[in-house]
């Protein structure tokens, strides 16, 4: 029975370590069934996993050839387990065995099937096996069977099912055994769905940066390459992207892989079919969102079975197309265009487990379960949410892209014109062209750089000079206010004038009488304040900053009001030109593009880093999962020896005394009979060849020994279980002299001398001590880690002492001494203990001692050390006992570990 348990713990270990060491689940599953296998000697195991169709497939198995065949890869009809069955097997985690040999099947649920909550026992009832079950059983070739459920979170993931081609009983210990394995694998598959998950987004990321690096590439947009990036990130066959005309500007069409065929040479474009027209109507009829991001794309996951499709048929009729993802593009509150891609047809063959008839009338099980190929061809591919989701966050680049293309279109042809201007008008117009250079210069800026600040400083000062105004600013209002408060974020001033850079400003009447009129993109340009009818208030604000003109135009990010561009003449009142408010909205355009450019990479910039946080939390407590439970499990084996020699070691130890007892009377006997009674000759030379003497005077020895003996196991089972301290999984006063006098018992054999090494001394300096609330079995793990970590330096010290002897070094024996003591209150600090284990070993460098604690790093060769045993002491530590952990090294002189622990 102990050699089962061990095999048992030891295969477990196995596994654990597996999962530790790779996140792969099809890894992990296939060493899982090679190993039970082995261990339960039955002819096959396979882990069978559940589609979302209620189909199954065997994903993973170990079978032995000549006696089963290999199921592993067919699939299995999803009425091949009844309903009834898996909603045991979810709500009850019921587990089942077969033997056919005695038509009987056994269940043994885990949790009661209608409160689901656990049970206390876990017991096997039996039954007899339905016929139609035998008669499945017995087609496949099997006479004895054991099933247990596989669950991820609240969902049926699949079984682990044992098969054996003869009779075969199954106890109730193999039974929880399997549970065990179950539940790591459960582990192994959440870690590997969460790893799949970050993986995925982290990709997806990728494709979304570079496709919005290259639609807002200087000096125009890449768009032919970032379609092809979007379509292939999509998993479509092609792609259109087609931006609506605009102005004089027609309409322009940029296309990638497969492409419908048009069925008539006069209509050329599929933009221009009365589907997509129809669309582009209902969205320009109804009230936009802000963006492409609030508007789901339309999907047709099957043109040939959707109506409104039927006028769109033969236009693909030469393709294999069938799936479309329409995407529009909306800037504002304006549809720019369209994205579009295509999905093409698929032929999917599924390998089932005999000839498969989805048939409800079926009712007899399938006699041969020989691999049967099913194909189907033509077959749509769905769009998921996730796709929609990537679509729209593509369509709003794509629309960004397309804004800022038409506008620096829109500026380029400016500039074009002024530059003929100005070679047929006078010196008047020169003004204007400065005001387009200053325009291109705040534009180059922008598209250089996401940096706000450096934006806004240099579109002030250039505005400023241009302008010969007093004071430009930026004025960005509080988003809780209401508009009625905010500050001057840029600001470039004459100096003759206040500056109002960081100031904060409230006008309580602003957001009710102004903030709406800037919103619909209102220009106020005051050539006197005090001829303009402005309330006493707002006056009292603008005469505060001596300004005499302003000319305020709002900073727009969408259709949000994010602040205003000020232009302030503090000198005198000041009539604004019809060119120069044209400049300043042109200012202001870009510098709205700009916001709206900073944030979302600001947001894409903090979405990386969110995953990447992400993924190393996942690689963190994976690390921290994997080590608590190889150390649950050493706890468990530890108290169960422990229990199990307690026992008899108790039934010894109390017979002692008796047995003492018995043997003073008996040879108390031997004596009085030897006194007074006639003795005979044979007699006397029987006891002078058993020498009763040296009996009489060894044996009481012998007995007292034997006590001692019996002591001494005692003591080690003692400290056996005050180490693995199953029983104080909460917070309870503990003897810490206790716990460490019970790690040092278990390294006892480390300790001692042999031919190799010489031995270590420990010194024990111990404090008078209360007892520490913390939780025991934790903290004796960490003293556990440190110690054995000191035993190996001073073990590598010792060897290489030995291998290069020193003649004139004096021998100096290895030590480990530990010392506690109570540390004061104080006004920042309780009473608190510390505890110090130091040893006279080699030492750390300072490298190594920086990075001692982290996960995974490790001095040991390669199969010596996690590296997790000092990372996970120091969470345990400075987390759950909210003390302090910390190491003093020097190279040649020792290692010093220092405990600091509370005392509530």
């Amino acid at each position: 029975m102990d050699q089962q348990l061990l095999d048992q713990n030891n295969l477990l270990h196995r596994i654990t370590n597996r999962i530790r060491r790779s996140l792969e689940l099809q890894e992990i599953l296939t060493t899982t069934v090679a190993e039970v296998r082995s261990f339960l000697r039955t002819d096959r195991v396979k882990v069978y996993r559940f589609h979302a169709d209620g189909h199954g497939q065997v994903i993973a198995e170990s079978v032995q050839p000549d006696r089963l065949p290999s199921l592993l890869g067919l699939n299995f009809p999803a009425d091949d387990i009844p309903p009834q069955a898996r909603e045991l097997f979810l709500t009850a985690r019921q587990r089942s065995i077969v033997d056919l040999a005695s038509q009987q099947i056994g269940f043994s649920p885990l949790h009661d099937p209608e409160t689901q909550l656990a049970l206390e026992t876990s017991d096997i009832r039996y039954r007899p096996v339905d016929p139609c079950h035998a008669e499945y059983l017995q087609a496949m070739g099997v006479q004895s069977s054991v099933v247990v459920p596989i669950l991820q979170g609240e969902e049926l993931w699949g079984l682990l099912v044992s098969h054996h081609a003869e009779p075969r009983q199954f106890s109730d210990e193999d039974l929880q055994f399997l549970q065990l394995i179950v539940d790591q694998v459960s582990i192994a598959i959440t870690q590997a769905t969460l790893l799949s998950q970050i993986r995925s987004q982290a990709q997806q990321q990728t494709s979304i940066n570079r496709i919005a690096m290259l639609l807002h590439a200087v000096p125009t947009m890449q768009f032919q390459v970032a379609l092809e990036a979007a379509v292939t990130t999509l998993h479509g066959s092609g792609g259109r992207l087609y931006l609506l005309p605009a102005a004089s500007e027609p309409p322009q069409l940029y296309t990638c892989g497969r492409q419908p065929t048009p069925p008539h040479p006069e209509q050329p474009l599929l933009e221009s079919t009365y589907l997509w027209q129809q669309y582009f109507y209902r969205l320009q009829q109804q009230p936009l969102p802000d963006s492409s991001s609030d508007l789901l794309p339309w999907t047709i996951h099957d043109l040939y079975q959707v109506p409104e499709c039927r006028t769109l048929a033969a236009w693909f009729e030469e393709t294999p197309i069938r799936g479309i993802l329409i995407s529009p593009l909306i800037y504002g509150p304006t549809l720019v265009g369209c994205f579009t891609v295509f999905r093409d047809e698929r032929n999917i063959e599924t390998v089932w487990a005999g000839y498969h008839i989805p048939d409800a009338r079926q009712r007899m099980p399938r006699q041969s379960f020989a691999a049967w190929r099913e194909l189907k061809k033509g077959q749509a591919q769905d769009w998921t949410p996730a796709d929609q989701q990537l679509a729209q966050i593509l369509s709003r680049h794509f629309s960004m892209a397309a804004q800022q293309s038409r506008l620096y279109c829109q500026i380029h042809t400016l500039n074009t014109n002024l530059e003929a201007q100005v070679r047929e008008r006078t010196l008047a117009l020169e003004h204007t062209i400065e005001q387009q250079k200053t325009l291109a210069s705040v534009v180059a800026k922008i598209r250089e750089s996401l940096d706000l600040d450096a934006i806004f400083r240099t579109a002030v000062q250039e505005v400023r000079q241009l302008l010969n105004a007093d004071r430009v600013g930026v004025f960005r209002f509080d988003p809780t206010s209401n508009w009625n408060d905010g500050e001057f974020v840029a600001e470039d001033v004459v100096p003759a004038f206040s500056s109002v850079l960081g100031l904060t400003i409230h006008d309580r009447h602003f957001g009710e009488y102004y903030a709406k009129r800037y919103r619909q993109g209102a220009v106020q340009a005051v050539a006197d304040i005090y001829q303009a009818g402005f309330s006493d208030c707002h006056l009292q604000v603008l005469a505060k900053f001596q300004i005499q003109a302003n000319l305020v135009v709002p900073l727009l990010k969408g259709d949000t009001l994010w602040g205003l561009l000020c232009i302030h003449q503090c000198a005198q009142p000041r009539q604004w030109t019809a060119s120069e408010i044209e400049f300043i909205q042109q200012i202001a355009i870009q510098l709205g593009i700009a916001i709206q450019q900073a944030e979302l990479f600001v947001q894409t910039r903090q979405q990386a880093q969110q995953l990447t946080l992400t993924l190393q939390d996942l690689k963190k407590a994976q690390s921290q999962l994997v080590q608590t439970e190889k150390m649950s499990s050493l706890g468990q084996l530890v108290a169960g020896v422990a229990h199990e020699i307690n026992n008899p070691v108790n039934f010894i130890y109390g017979n002692l005394d008796y047995a003492n007892t018995y043997a003073q009377d008996l040879l108390h006997l031997i004596q009085l009979y030897q006194s007074q009674s006639a003795i005979s000759p044979e007699l006397q030379a029987k006891i002078a060849a058993t020498d009763l003497d040296f009996i009489a005077e060894d044996f009481p020895k012998i007995l007292a020994s034997m006590k001692i003996g019996a002591d001494r196991i005692r003591q080690i089972v003692q400290s056996l279980r005050n180490f693995s301290r199953l029983d104080q999984a909460e917070k309870k006063p503990v003897d810490l002299h206790e716990g460490i006098d019970s790690t040092l018992l278990i390294l006892q054999h480390r300790l001692k001398s042999n031919g190799k090494f010489s031995g270590i001394e420990i010194i024990r300096d111990y404090g008078n001590l209360p007892l520490v609330e913390c939780y025991a079995g934790q903290l004796n793990q960490v003293l556990m880690n440190i110690l054995s970590n000191a035993i190996d330096a001073l073990e590598n010290y010792d060897a290489k002492r030995t291998e290069l002897p020193d003649p004139d070094a004096t021998p100096c024996p290895n030590q480990i001494r530990i010392s506690t003591r109570l540390l004061p209150a104080t006004r920042q600090k309780s009473k608190r203990v510390q505890i110090c284990i130091a040893d006279n070993g080699g030492g750390m460098s300072e490298a190594v001692q920086k990075r001692i604690f982290d996960p995974f790093f490790t001095t040991k060769p390669i199969g010596k050390g996690t590296g997790l045993g000092l990372s996970i002491s120091y969470q345990v530590i400075t987390e759950k006992h909210r003390g302090k952990l910390w190491c003093v090294s020097e190279v040649g002189k020792g290692t010093e570990f220092w405990i600091e622990l509370p005392l509530n």
